[in-house]
């Protein structure tokens, strides 16, 4: 096999570069003569603005502009669009909650922004800013999700009664509704997915640039995706051709989901850009970034599982409470709506689902998609719900599902939410995982645990995911004049690897040496459309665009070498990075054969360039799923939780390159372990302000409190795209919380401990068992 052929664990190709500190952030970018900008934040969860005075801030050293929101609207600009036009189950519009690059009457979480400085350096604008005079009329503030509807809560919106901004549902009511009629056995139960902040290691920044003369824009900015930013920053924002933006992502530092959208912030350093006719850069720094970066999750679910009296799954009814925060996100309606419902079946024969997601609007931060986007609660609640099935009919929890699991023979499978599996072996999967974690024995390490004091509990969830995003994508092969192959994608990377997979598709497909090959992306001239990164999308989608373009390149290919070997096209074979002419020894090398042709057209004779673009269709998406099994021990004298061992097994289809994939949902666990066990998100109730608005106050997961991470690989390959991959980046983050909150009620069942919600902290454990005692 050749080295870097595909299926092989290769070493990501773009690490050396960036451990060695040679990576290229936005940060790290600086344009000639450029200003720096701060943005003056709101300290109030709800208030009304009643001025703003700029003018002892305008007379500081090095202030260029002090902006504000009555400048924007003077300026005639366009709002911060959401682009999930939903409609309620009556039929009627959601609620709109327009959105302004500053606010211009009211704010509406603590962070809100209310003017842009821009100066010479960052200090100076910190500075002016704190020269700003804003009047602000205090107004009661709304941040609990779980009472939010209540009679008597403030109102976040005057168009959103009772704070519901959207009141939604998907699948069959009439038929789910009979079937619980005729169910034996109901299950009950309502559970939290709490709020996530992102936290990832590359804050927000941006840099703008505007040239007079062509009334052109260049933003630099860590996106995942430059054209979403650039189309909605010239359709909607500055209502200008879309030609007249570039923008260029370099390195990015991390996403999940949280740099896909347009933010306020790019608007404003255009804006401002344009204004003073000089670049304007703008960094977050990690306090801002919690009250400005979107969140993630904030959920609460009523779940309901009905089954017969052999313990089959009849039907699914849920009810979402889902928080969108203070304002409606680029996405944020369709994450808990159209992203989360379409996996409610799960892995599972169910013969109907209803489900009902409401928007609640609160005085916090938006809420848009976090790594697995709507995903990861629709399967936390299935599987939560089944945990909780098992112990009220007394059937196995193993056997329960497995008894529930859409068979292979069933493929494809069209579920009651209208998605259709293409392939799959859930009771494989879920086998194996069984046999890797030593299930069996499980009983001699809680004797062991117990001997120490600790209580000691096993959990499983099974997940499956549906990966997302546009229906196109577009790849482009360019043969260099410095003997490179650049391979220019519409996907960016974020820290996935994209770099290395790309480079061995590339290279297993033309037979080209991956030190031959350079990918490019982010840059929205060089690259005229793309469909960005998020879903899980980019090996399936991109990696289809290579696959289409990489045969145009082979055909042109034959045709050039017909023309340098004096052969007809029908008699040049292609193998292994070589055309050759059928039956002989005569060919030559690609890269030689488009240096030649390159040669030829530059002297202006005849010739045929191997260079080429496709754009791919993506007809249907990926179903990647797998099972989780955790084990964790509680010291029942404090609450404190370990996580003393973890399993994955899971079907990404073929697995391009396993170490990559092995990565990626490490990563996703350790995301996964810390929701369920550290992450809070705390609003003060009467302010509304950000309680855990740092990392001294939010607990991230860090190494001492992750387990190796054991993940076996079972690949079904896929049959709806060319290279039979599944999606896996959001793997590992679906399937944790459910198993690890599901081995830790397993852990405490013999203290009286049914339930527990997100995070499982020390102190919510310790009181649970507590309670039960008293109880």
């Amino acid at each position: 096999m050749a080295k870097f052929g595909l299926s092989q664990p290769v070493r990501r190709i773009e690490d050396p570069r960036l451990l060695q500190g040679r990576g290229r952030y936005t940060d790290d970018i600086a344009a000639p003569g450029q200003l720096h900008a701060h943005v003056l934040r709101s300290p109030h969860a709800h208030a009304r603005i009643l001025s703003v005075d700029t003018e002892g801030a305008r007379a500081l050293p090095g202030v260029h502009a002090v902006l504000t929101g009555a400048d924007w609207k003077a300026e005639g600009l366009g709002q911060i669009p959401c682009m999930i036009p939903l409609r309620n189950r009556d039929g009627s519009p959601r609620a709109e909650t327009p959105r302004y690059g500053l606010a211009i009457d009211v704010v509406r979480h603590v962070g809100d922004p209310v003017a842009f400085i821009v100066a010479d350096t960052v200090q100076q604008a910190r500075d002016a800013a704190e020269a700003v005079v804003v009047d602000y009329e205090v107004l009661p503030a709304c941040t609990d999700l779980a009472r939010a509807t209540e009679p008597g809560q403030p109102q976040v919106w005057d168009t959103a009664p009772n704070n519901v901004c959207f009141d939604w549902a998907a699948g069959d009511r009439e038929a789910t509704d009979a079937l619980f009629a005729q169910a034996a056995h109901v299950t009950r139960l309502t559970v939290v997915n709490n709020r996530i902040v992102v936290n990832s290691m590359e804050g927000r920044a941006a840099l703008a640039e505007y040239d007079a003369a062509s009334g052109k824009f260049t933003l630099h900015a860590g996106t995942q995706g430059s054209w979403l930013v650039k189309n909605l920053l010239a359709n909607v924002v500055f209502s200008l051709p879309p030609e007249k933006f570039r923008v260029v992502t370099p390195d990015v530092g991390g996403g999940f989901g949280m740099k896909l959208y347009m933010y306020a912030e790019y608007a404003l350093c255009c804006w401002a850009a344009r204004k003073l006719e000089r670049p304007v850069k703008w960094a977050s720094e990690r306090m801002e970034a919690f009250q400005s970066d979107t969140q993630g999750r904030a959920n609460l679910t009523e779940g309901e599982l009905a089954l017969d009296k052999d313990g089959k799954f009849l039907a699914l009814r849920t009810r979402n409470y889902a928080d969108m925060g203070g304002y409606l996100s680029t996405f944020a309606p369709f994450i808990p709506c159209g992203a989360g419902t379409k996996v409610l079946a799960s892995v599972y024969g169910f013969q109907a689902i209803y489900a009902n997601v409401l928007g609640i609007l609160t005085n916090t931060v938006p809420v848009d998609a976090y790594r697995g986007a709507g995903r990861p609660e629709s399967n936390y609640l299935v599987e939560r719900l089944i945990d909780a099935a098992a112990r009220e009919t007394g059937i196995d929890r193993i056997e329960l599902r497995r008894r529930n699991m859409v068979p292979p023979s069933a493929m494809p499978h069209r579920t009651p939410v209208g998605q259709t599996y293409d392939s799959g072996d859930f009771a494989q999967v879920l086998d194996r995982a069984l046999a890797r974690s030593d299930w069996a024995g499980f009983e001699a390490r809680r004797a062991e645990s117990a001997r120490r004091g600790k209580k000691r509990g096993i959990g499983m969830a099974y997940y499956l995911e549906a990966t997302g995003g546009d229906a196109s994508e577009r790849a482009e092969m360019r043969f260099a004049e410095d003997g490179m192959v650049e391979v220019l994608v519409g996907t960016q990377s974020t820290g996935q690897g994209h770099e290395t997979a790309y480079a061995m598709i590339t290279s297993h497909e033309l037979g080209i040496p991956v030190e031959k090959i350079r990918v490019i992306q982010g840059d929205s001239d060089e690259i005229p459309t793309g469909g960005g990164t998020g879903g899980a999308r980019s090996l399936y989608s991109e990696g289809t665009a290579l696959l289409a373009t990489a045969t145009t390149v082979i055909d042109k290919g034959k045709q050039a070498a017909s023309e340098v070997l004096e052969a007809s096209p029908a008699d040049i074979e292609f193998s292994t990075g070589r055309f050759s002419i059928a039956g002989t020894d005569r060919g030559i090398g690609i890269l030689e054969l488009a240096a030649r042709q390159r040669e030829r057209a530059a002297r202006g004779e005849a010739a045929t360039l191997l260079n080429a673009a496709e754009v791919a269709a993506i007809p249907a998406h990926t179903f990647p799923n797998g099972c989780h099994i955790a084990e964790v021990e509680v010291d029942p004298d404090t609450g404190h939780v370990e996580t003393a061992r973890y399993i994955v097994v899971d079907d990404v289809g073929h697995a391009l390159n396993p170490l990559i994939v092995r990565g990626q949902v490490h990563g996703g666990v350790a995301q996964g372990i810390g929701q369920a066990v550290m992450e809070r998100t705390a609003y003060d109730p009467e302010s509304g302000q950000l309680l855990s608005a740092s990392l001294n106050d939010y607990a991230l997961p860090r190494a001492s409190d992750l387990p190796d991470i054991e993940v076996e690989l079972v690949e079904i390959p896929c049959t709806t795209n060319p290279l039979g991959v599944k999606g896996a980046g959001e793997a590992g983050a679906v399937g944790s919380p459910p198993a690890i909150m599901n081995a830790l009620v397993h852990a405490l069942s013999d203290q009286g401990v049914t339930h527990l919600d997100m995070p499982a902290t020390p102190e919510v454990v310790w009181k649970a068992i507590a309670t039960a005692k008293a109880a």
